[in-house]
């Protein structure tokens, strides 16, 4: 058949690395200790401590929660312990920093679990433009990983992809 249309991306053997694929579930929060500062200055510990032994910590049950103080004061480091004791044992996961960490230090665990030596001398595509909020962090991630095994890399779509690396 002369008119056949042959699908070219499907018999490339190209490999697409999806990481919105990765993408875990679960609200993530961030919690700023700037809401417990006497005049929004100082951390007053019995003040604290009253704070967490009556909050409500339920409500960040199977949650990602960022811990940080988006002020300039200056917060004792056991402050930030006693949160992450309070949110540790319900939360599924908690970290120092903003919203950007929480996500960069998700997906560099998930990413850690990746069989990367199922890629070596592989022709991979990380995929981009997706709907979910993956992390530049990931993509550099992925392409630190599978720089030493890939064959090539590129990035995209496979029917239009940006060449980034090809073993010589």
């Amino acid at each position: 058949m002369e008119n056949e249309i042959i699908n070219k991306v499907s018999q490339s053997g190209l490999i697409t690395i999806d990481l919105e694929e990765y993408y875990p579930k679960g609200e993530r929060v961030l919690f700023d200790i700037k809401d417990l500062l006497f005049q929004g200055l100082i951390l007053r510990e019995k003040d604290f401590r009253e704070y967490i032994n009556n909050e409500d910590w339920n409500k960040y049950l199977d949650k990602y929660v960022a811990i940080i103080c988006s002020t300039d004061a200056v917060i004792p480091t056991w402050a930030y312990m006693l949160l992450t004791i309070q949110l540790e044992p319900i939360a599924k996961k908690v970290v120092f920093g903003d919203l950007e960490t929480l996500e960069t230090i998700i997906y560099n665990e998930i990413l850690t679990k990746i069989k990367v030596e199922e890629y070596k001398d592989a022709r991979i595509v990380i995929k981009g433009c997706g709907k979910l909020p993956v992390p530049k962090s990931a993509y550099v991630e992925i392409t630190r990983l599978l720089r030493p095994l890939a064959k090539s890399i590129m990035y995209g779509e496979p029917c239009s992809t940006v060449p980034l690396y090809k073993k010589k």
